[in-house]
């Protein structure tokens, strides 16, 4: 019994934090990693030093503010899909200017 050691499970709070970080960083939560507290821990040292993914692909509110004075100006209006892709959002503006 003096080789064998316990692994302590982990706390609820830990893996809620380990979630939000698979989630924000775009990878896997092994389960293995879930049953060991130190396992984890270490999982969410190595995850917390990622930079977080970004696929917010929306038009920035420079953009949009500036869309909208050109469709004022241009009396037009800015198509409901440029809104919700900012590659769209710029092609309409580099059209309109």
């Amino acid at each position: 019994m003096e080789g064998t050691t316990f692994a302590l499970p982990a706390t609820p709070k830990q893996v809620a934090y380990a979630r939000a970080l698979a989630l924000r960083n775009g990878t896997l939560l092994p389960v293995e990693v879930q049953q060991d507290r130190r396992a984890l821990s270490s999982w969410i040292n190595g995850q917390a030093r990622l930079k977080p993914l970004t696929h917010d692909n929306r038009p920035s509110s420079k953009q949009v503010a500036f869309a909208e004075k050109l469709a004022r100006i241009k009396r037009r209006a800015v198509p409901e899909e440029c809104f919700r892709d900012k590659g769209l959002m710029s092609k309409w503006i580099d059209g309109n200017r």
